[in-house]
């Protein structure tokens, strides 16, 4: 490893290497001839990942990226070479077409990041000097040769188009103005002061502008009255229900019972396999029910309800009942103006808001601002959940579930926990909803002892757990590390004690990782106060286009920015903008990717990828391919090892390649035509989960062989350790074997 690594050969795997090792039999073998086993190796492995050159190396650079490894003019070469070797194509120009291949494509990237750079300095640029070219309110009544007093009245009145606010340190707001839209309001003014609305019949083209301008603006700043946006919510009288209650209070009985009587409905799930589950609940009711996810569709063309991802509620279907699940999600800083859109505008004329009590007072204000009428139903916990003190790792028994913070620790505690001859299966974030489902029916069978999980575990799935199990009291959010909060011990440890499989659930510590009295005082605390209860908000496709017709450009890098700087004020009383950082990242990258429209643009942008997998560079290749009119195929499986002997950085490898087709999958459902084969795509993905899967649970099982095989004089694992004699006693000596 260590010379292939200094040769720069860095797609050469420890498998490869362990590979030759088990082919080597002279122990006096020359460096020359452990290189051409590994060229032999290697040359199978490129046979085994796909049938043409051209796709090995599309993988094979694929999985270097996602480690953030990109390779240089030198490696492709000799990657190029062991490549066409596989093939048998060298004479035949493999190589030199795979090499040509390669330039191409890096030349046409450093094109794209170098337009990219110009024309987000171009759109910065214009921003710069429409906001100088803006005047304070000092400026109005001279350019509308009015008063001063006027001029406030018609801001209040919101006749005049405000460009921009500001809002000082002092809490004073400042508000700017473009001259030129001050100037098409001139021919309005003597109708304002007689109090009409500005639509005489004398009005000139300047003032036909003069009112398309304002009405621009006023579809620009349509965030500040969102609830407006959804007109077929706001012309049903609609009714808001709303079901609080801890984690196994039922909160889903009785809005399910009620959308399975009603003639048509819709269920929203924060996960795809929510979205499942939902659906077969109406399924095993015997109402037919479509699917609708980001990656997904199930269209029964009989069904008149449907099952779906929040992110996918229909706003222009009207139905009887809908369904909102895990509202506290209101609040979350990444998918919360998902809940605020569908709460919003979701068209029914009854709606369920399911969620812990912390959502209540968000739900209340959203339900205020669209003037809907609000009943309560609080529901209490099935079963009593109790601290249950701090555990040891060898003290964990079966049924217990034991919970982490990233997928690093979930496998290192696994790994610990098999060393100790206990099956275990796993949950965390980066496994697919197939996965986690099979890996939480394996622990509830029992053919696991123990579940090892991420907060993963805290929506969607029905776990038979007895004691959760803390591994630590605090988490990185992704911005700072910090104790876990009282809605996260509630939600998380909730999952202990399901009813009707346990009396009570008991909520654990493992020892030194804080104290029992924290897991205490954060189950008996009441629901930490909202601070903010400004729902967020973002943009949609309609939002965008309205915002780039007012400033004139195609350019979805300035049109987030300006919605950014001057759509919704830092201060509005009623909404507050969610984070767009990686809708704007993306809408950097493309700007360097000609020949896509606004919408292509926007759409690329809400993409569901990892940034910390290459995912942005991957999906500005595959925006450029699309706006070429070229195909972008499904990416492969790549070569999958023997489950038995998978490591953890192939598991890792694995799930990479499973969520780059999770990101296919998403823009295929929205560009057929640029993303065929779907059909391929599913297959694919398939494959990966089920060899994931196969990874946990043989693994597992393998472990477990060998305690067995190794330990078959020992005591059982759920039998107390023996214990110590106390310092200064003797151990007592017994003759005989012991039984």
């Amino acid at each position: 490893m260590n010379v292939t690594h200094r040769a720069g050969d860095v797609w050469v795997r420890k498998m490869d290497v362990l590979t030759v090792s088990e082919r080597v039999s002279d122990p006096m073998i020359s460096q020359e001839a452990l290189r051409e086993m590994l060229d032999v190796v290697l040359e199978e492995r490129w046979r085994e990942m796909a049938d043409s050159p051209h796709t090995v190396m599309e993988e094979v650079r694929a999985d270097l990226a996602d480690a953030g490894t990109f390779l240089s003019s030198g490696q492709i070469e000799r990657l190029s070479h062991s490549i066409a070797q596989a093939f048998g194509g060298v004479d035949m120009g493999f190589e030199d077409d795979l090499i040509v291949a390669e330039e191409r494509r890096a030349r046409e990237q450093e094109e794209i990041r170098q337009r990219a750079e110009e024309r987000r300095a171009r759109e910065m640029e214009r921003l710069k000097e429409w906001e100088a070219h803006l005047v304070d309110f000092n400026a109005v009544p001279a350019i509308l040769r009015c008063s001063r007093r006027e001029a406030l009245r018609w801001i209040a009145e919101n006749r005049l188009p405000v460009a921009k606010r500001e809002t000082n340190a002092e809490g004073l707001e400042t508000f700017f103005f473009d001259p030129s839209e001050l100037k098409k309001c001139r021919p309005l003014v003597n109708a304002w002061r007689k109090g009409l609305s500005g639509q005489a019949e004398h009005e000139d083209d300047n003032s036909l502008k003069s009112r398309r301008g304002n009405a621009a603006i006023a579809r620009v700043a349509a965030l500040d009255r969102f609830a407006a946006h959804f007109r077929t919510a706001r012309s049903l009288k609609r009714r808001i229900t709303l079901v609080t209650g801890p984690t196994n209070s039922g909160k889903s009985h009785t809005a399910l019972q009620a959308l399975a009587e009603a003639e048509s409905g819709v269920a929203l799930a924060p996960l795809r396999l929510l979205a499942h589950e939902f659906r077969e609940a109406m399924l095993s009711n015997g109402v037919a029910a479509s699917l609708t996810t980001g990656e997904e569709r199930i269209i029964d063309p009989t069904a008149r309800h449907l099952a779906a991802t929040v992110e996918m509620c229909p706003f222009n279907k009207p139905v009887d009942v809908a369904i909102i699940d895990e509202a506290q999600m209101l609040s979350d800083p990444d998918r919360g103006a998902a809940w605020t859109a569908a709460i919003m505008g979701v068209p029914a004329r009854h709606v369920f808001i399911l969620g812990a009590a912390d959502c209540i007072p968000l739900v209340k204000r959203i339900a205020e601002l669209c003037n809907d009428p609000v009943d309560e139903i609080h529901l209490e916990r099935k079963s009593p959940l109790k601290p249950g003190g701090s555990l040891a790792l060898e003290e964990l028994r079966a049924g217990d579930a034991l919970i982490a913070f990233s997928r690093r620790e979930v496998l290192d505690l696994r790994a610990e926990l098999m060393t100790h001859n206990r099956r275990v299966a796993v949950i965390y974030g980066a496994l697919s909803p197939e996965v986690r489902r099979a890996e939480a029916a394996r622990f509830n069978r029992g053919d696991a002892d123990i579940l090892v999980a991420t907060d993963a575990i805290g929506m969607g799935l029905n776990l038979s757990i007895r004691r959760v199990i803390f591994s630590t009291l605090r988490k990185y959010d992704g911005r700072q590390t910090r104790s876990l909060t009282t809605q996260e011990i509630k939600q998380i440890g909730g999952r202990a004690g399901r009813f009707g499989k346990h009396e009570e659930g008991l909520v654990c510590v493992l020892d030194g990782a804080g104290s029992p009295n924290f897991i205490r005082q954060m189950l008996n605390a009441p629901p930490e106060p909202i601070k903010e209860l400004r729902p967020l908000v973002q943009p949609d496709s309609d939002i965008v286009q309205a915002v780039a017709q007012e400033v004139d450009t195609q350019s979805l890098y300035g049109v987030l920015t300006r919605i950014k700087r001057a759509v919704l004020r830092p201060d509005d009383p009623n909404y507050r903008l969610a984070d767009m950082e990686q809708a704007l990242e993306i809408a950097a990258a493309l700007e360097g990717v000609e020949e896509l429209d606004l919408p292509t643009r926007w759409t690329y942008a809400m993409c569901p990828i990892n940034t910390r997998d290459n995912g942005i560079p991957r999906l500005v290749e595959w925006a450029s391919i699309h706006a070429k009119g070229r195909a972008i195929y499904p990416p492969g499986t790549g070569r999958l090892p023997a489950s038995a002997t998978a490591s953890r950085e192939e598991l890792e490898r694995a799930e990479k390649r499973h969520r780059r087709l999770v990101a296919w999958r998403w823009l295929a459902m929205r560009f057929p035509k640029a993303y065929p084969d779907l059909e391929l795509a599913e297959r694919n993905a398939t494959i990966l989960d089920e060899w994931i899967e196969q990874v946990l649970r043989t693994q597992s099982r393998m472990r477990e062989n060998t305690r067995r095989q190794q330990g078959r004089n020992s005591a059982p694992w759920e039998k107390k350790k023996r214990r110590s004699p106390a310092p200064g006693k003797k151990k007592p000596f017994k003759k005989g074997k012991r039984s």
